[in-house]
């Protein structure tokens, strides 16, 4: 995909102990199309104005926020597990896995990591850090509301993308959400190459093409 993926200050050492990164992810209900995670770390200079969960925020804002942030904040990253991982794994455990590559893209290495949720990737690889995860992060926790930030603006320019590759079933529009629109292609078309088939309407539409 061509967005770019990470980005930190040169100046801040590899590992500070004081910094604290946030995590989250975008696209765990769509039907198709990767779930993405991004972790940022900001410093003692702040962040931007009009943080909050994704959610919440309309494209616009979260695409001149998602700017901000990554000119702002010390180090950030973007990861994601595709739909064959989704597939293998199942979509809670391909999110961890995205959340995990994420973490580990930073540039930087933060001392402590909070997570959006109740569960925490496994991080391992050396990385000196503590972990929680929090219950409604991406509304209270600057790092968090970052993360879900840049997630949801990468994997939405990722599905506008795929629209283009597999056109048809309006991906730049609903991002491959179970919308009325999008189960009425899935049932026309079939499946994409990028359907989680592992997805109960992919599934079917999977059998009744047999």
């Amino acid at each position: 995909m061509s967005l770019p993926l990470s980005g930190s200050s040169a100046e801040l050492p590899l590992f500070d102990a004081d910094l604290i990164a946030g995590v989250d992810e975008a696209g765990r209900g769509p039907l198709a199309g990767p779930v993405v995670a991004a972790a940022v770390v900001f410093g003692s200079a702040g962040a931007p104005d009009g943080l909050a969960d994704s959610k919440k925020l309309t494209a616009r804002v979260r695409e001149r926020l998602a700017v901000e942030i990554r000119a702002q904040a010390v180090g950030w990253a973007v990861a994601w597990a595709d739909p064959e991982e989704i597939d293998r794994l199942n979509i809670l455990q391909a999110s961890l896995l995205a959340m995990q590559r994420a973490t580990l893209g930073l540039r930087v290495r933060p001392g402590h990591v909070q997570v959006d949720g109740n569960q925490c990737p496994r991080l391992g690889h050396g990385l000196r850090c503590t972990v929680e995860a929090i219950v409604g992060g991406d509304g209270t926790i600057r790092e968090i509301s970052a993360a879900s930030i840049l997630a949801k603006v990468a994997r939405d320019g990722m599905m506008v993308q795929m629209d283009a590759l597999y056109p048809g079933y309006c991906f730049e529009q609903h991002k491959g959400y179970p919308t009325a629109r999008h189960l009425a292609a899935l049932r026309s078309l079939g499946p994409s190459p990028i359907h989680r088939r592992s997805f109960r309407p992919v599934r079917l539409a999977l059998e009744e093409g047999l």
